[in-house]
């Protein structure tokens, strides 16, 4: 008698593509396919989820069931606990293999997933899960050897849409809306963009027609939006692979004639930022505790508790510096924001506000629809100088609004209450008297606090902390475990090389827009 090979059922989870998909095509070499998606509303109602993120990932998911079901397959769709589902879902099919790309997500999905392998080894069901990212598993990562690795595995193949004989399985009809998972009103929405066909339109506009000024270009709020790659939002929710854009990215590079000089140095820049990506995501993953606690468990407690009142002024762009409140606008309405936006937002509730970076973090999180939990807790704590290694920048939102929005189109698009305020007061309102700003403003308010002094107080504060060899030899271990590499590894000189290459990544770190 020949034994049929059991149901290889393939969970997923932020991978939501047929192309690329490694735990995909091992599972339709070993036997009929389940696509199985598990709904989690526990997910949903956790604090740093929002309503926008549920419609673009519910948009995605509804393309890939599509796509499954233009391949012959039906999609199990579950709703409820990932591991309640599983074992209901192995007393409705019997045994099964579980398949899974590995993901790096927040405390919660990183509970879910110890739990799903408790699961499998106590019900002896096979539970493999492989790499999607240049992301490694587990703790004990030498850094050192990360970027050969991350280069080994972008330079594989793409993997096909392999033959798959798809099994189907009980399961819901209808994904449910954002009120039934608990989740508050949004008016953010963007799953018209979503899916694996955006995804690839996305890339190919940026490649061929966007990008070429994307350099100089990816800082100012109003250049940013075309200049971007815009791939944030489907790399974030695996409408397309990493390795598919890195092969694209590459080809497009060595197709390029020489005198294309603006186009090379995009997408060289580009490429540069795809390394950043995984390199941040390695961080939480080596370090879970990140999305919680600062690298350099010296600056835990140092801002103590939030201040609800100037938390929302911040949330809400109400906070009187005019760049900064329609930035924060923008991003509440849009989903998106540049990155050196992003930086700004952050430094000014960790420094001028002296907020918990936990906490605004938060904020920021439910206004992403692109939120990686992995780039975002890392940087959150880089923009509030509590990594230890990285340099403490405060940005004025005054110079930046000089710098990137010089004739205030970006400010009067967001902020209709300072439509008629002359250019020359726009960025310094303070330099207009009670009358005209009565006149002029009435409606929008003066600033929470005083940037200078703020600032002052603020770099103060964090430099009391790492003036000290304790801080030093702290740092020291968080650069061993959690730094780049990718510039010269020599002992040499060890201090000024080390302070060189700090500096050259910060710069790096800070132009992270894909």
């Amino acid at each position: 008698m020949i034994s049929c090979p059991i149901p290889q059922v393939v969970w997923f989870k932020r991978d939501l593509r047929l192309e690329d998909h490694a735990a995909l095509y091992q599972a339709a070499l070993a036997g009929p396919v389940v696509a199985l998606v598990i709904v989690e509303p526990a997910y949903w109602q956790g604090a740093d989820t929002s309503a926008r993120q549920w419609r673009f990932w519910r948009a995605c998911l509804t393309d890939l069931a599509k796509a499954i079901a233009r391949r012959g397959g039906r999609l199990c769709l579950r709703i409820g606990d990932a591991v309640a589902e599983l074992e209901a879902l192995r007393r409705d099919i019997g045994p099964f293999a579980l398949w899974a790309h590995e993901e790096t997500g927040n405390g919660f999905t990183f509970a879910r997933d110890r739990a799903v392998r408790g699961w499998a080894r106590m019900r002896g069901v096979a539970f493999v899960e492989l790499r999607q990212f240049g992301v490694i598993r587990g703790r004990g990562l030498n850094r050192d050897h990360w970027a050969a690795a991350w280069d080994a595995m972008m330079e594989q193949p793409v993997l096909p849409i392999p033959p798959i004989v798809w099994q189907s399985a009980p399961g819901h009809d209808v994904l449910p809306g954002a009120a039934a998972l608990g989740l508050a009103p949004d008016d953010a929405c963007a799953s018209a963009a979503a899916g694996r066909g955006a995804a690839l339109a996305t890339l190919e506009s940026f490649l061929f027609r966007r990008g070429e000024h994307y350099t100089r270009a990816m800082s100012s709020p109003l250049s940013a939006p075309d200049a971007c790659s815009r791939l944030s939002w489907h790399l974030a929710y695996g409408s397309i692979s990493m390795r598919e854009v890195w092969h694209a990215t590459r080809e497009r590079y060595a197709a390029l004639p020489k005198e294309a000089r603006h186009w090379r140095q995009a997408l060289r820049s580009f490429m540069a930022r795809l390394h950043w990506h995984c390199h941040f995501i390695q961080k939480l993953e080596s370090e879970p505790e990140a999305e919680f606690r600062p690298f350099a468990r010296r600056y835990e407690g140092l801002r103590r508790t939030a201040d609800p009142s100037r938390l929302a002024a911040w949330a809400q762009g109400r906070t009187g510096y005019p760049f900064l409140d329609a930035a924060m606008r923008a991003l509440q309405a849009t989903g998106w924001a540049t990155f050196r936006m992003r930086a700004m937002l952050m430094s000014f509730a960790a420094y001028d506000l002296w907020q918990p970076w936990q906490e605004a973090g938060l904020v920021l999180a439910r206004a992403f629809i692109d939120y990686e939990p992995g780039i975002h807790w890392p940087q959150c704590q880089m923009q509030a100088g509590e990594t230890g290694i990285n340099t403490v920048r405060i940005y004025s939102p005054v110079k930046q609004g000089f710098d990137q929005d010089p004739q205030g189109r970006f400010i009067r698009a967001w902020i209709p209450e300072l439509s008629q305020v002359p250019v020359a007061w726009l960025h310094a309102l303070d330099r207009m008297d009670r009358d005209q700003r009565r006149a002029l403003c009435p409606d929008y308010p003066p600033p929470i606090v005083d940037h200078a002094a703020a600032a002052r107080s603020a770099h103060q504060a964090i430099a009391a902390l790492r003036g000290t060899a304790e801080a030093r030899a702290e740092a020291d271990r968080v650069q061993r475990r959690h730094g780049s590499r990718k510039r010269s590894t020599t002992r040499k000189r060890e201090g000024k090389i080390a302070a060189v290459r700090d500096r050259g990544n910060e710069r790096a770190q800070m132009q992270l827009d894909l």
